[in-house]
């Protein structure tokens, strides 16, 4: 595994974390409903921009995705 991918990974797993904080469910549930919502595949797409802004500003970011794409959390 090269160092980017462990980042990633890392990242992705904090970003879970702060999405389920922020939203009052468990990472599972959170998980499930970002890579349903597109979330997950938009964070992996724009990784190179995301993980330099707040895990604030990047939750706001992916909520805001999933949204566009039918997603109900608020």
């Amino acid at each position: 595994m090269s160092r980017e991918d462990h980042y990633k990974i890392g990242y992705t797993i904090s970003l879970i974390s702060e999405f389920a904080k922020r939203y009052g469910i468990v990472q599972r549930q959170a998980y499930q409903y970002m890579k349903h919502f597109k979330g997950l595949d938009y964070l992996y797409n724009h990784y190179d921009v995301l993980h330099t802004f707040s895990f604030a500003d990047c939750v706001d970011t992916v909520s805001q995705v999933c949204r566009n794409n039918g997603g109900k959390l608020i």
